[in-house]
């Protein structure tokens, strides 16, 4: 069994566009875990008091840091930004809204931790006892994108499209992002396939949101998800066989 996650050795990544009515409540729930060691705050051009609440958490918790965006760029961008802040060990995304869970940092980053994996991605697909039943189309949408993608980058995971992506810092930090929006997704697995890294999953659970709540991917995303899963697998060849420090 997975042993715990040292305290203060994991950076949060929150990237957030008009979520003012989230943020509070799920920078509650990352604070609350133990592992946690920086939230880095990253606003991507907010119009509502997302940058606002943002700043007064700052100002409060010694853990939380913030940057913002002039104007709105997406969500890879945002990303992007944030994993240049982080300073801890490993790493991991976090939603500003509340679909995903902060308690299950454990599962995700503990692989990482000792030193079974250099990736974990948290699945809302596999197993479990119980489960949140998700909306069809959506549901076979990711389910599509994700058998693509492991079609092109001979991986097997069961949800490429997870927010729950855990690295170790080095890993991440060392994968140039270029998409600004949802192409993060099929992107970066492209490229930690390409650069052979150790990956695994586990199970997390997952609290869909609608459209009407804030939900912001896109038909055009998914169109978007397809031109990278290509692009990225097929044409892109600048990404090389990791090598990490100890192996130089």
């Amino acid at each position: 069994m997975n042993e715990a996650v040292s305290p203060g050795q994991l950076s949060v990544i929150v990237p957030m566009y008009n979520e003012a009515g989230t943020l509070s409540e799920v920078l509650e729930k990352i604070l609350a875990q133990e592992m946690v060691g920086e939230v880095v705050l990253v606003d991507d051009g907010s119009s509502d008091k997302t940058a606002a609440i943002a700043r007064g958490w700052e100002g409060k918790e010694e853990r939380v840091s913030f940057i913002q965006h002039t104007h709105n760029q997406g969500k890879g961008a945002a990303l992007r930004t944030g994993f240049a802040g982080a300073t801890k060990p490993y790493v991991i995304v976090q939603d500003a809204d509340l679909e995903y869970d902060p308690v299950d940092f454990q599962k995700v980053i503990a692989p990482i931790a000792n030193d079974e994996a250099d990736v974990v991605y948290g699945s809302r697909y596999l197993k479990k006892d119980t489960r949140t039943v998700l909306r069809f189309w959506h549901t076979m949408g990711n389910r599509f994108l994700t058998l693509l993608s492991n079609m092109m980058s001979d991986l097997h995971v069961t949800d490429m499209e997870t927010c729950y992506k855990g690295f170790r810092r080095e890993v991440i930090q060392a994968i140039p992002i270029e998409e600004n929006r949802f192409g993060f997704e099929p992107e970066v697995t492209a490229k930690l396939a390409k650069m052979k890294l150790r990956v695994m999953e586990t199970s997390v659970a997952y609290y869909p949101r609608s459209y009407d709540e804030g939900k912001k991917i896109g038909l055009r995303d998914g169109f978007r998800a397809v031109w990278c899963i290509f692009r990225y697998n097929i044409l892109d060849r600048n990404v090389t066989e990791w090598k990490s420090a100890d192996d130089e």
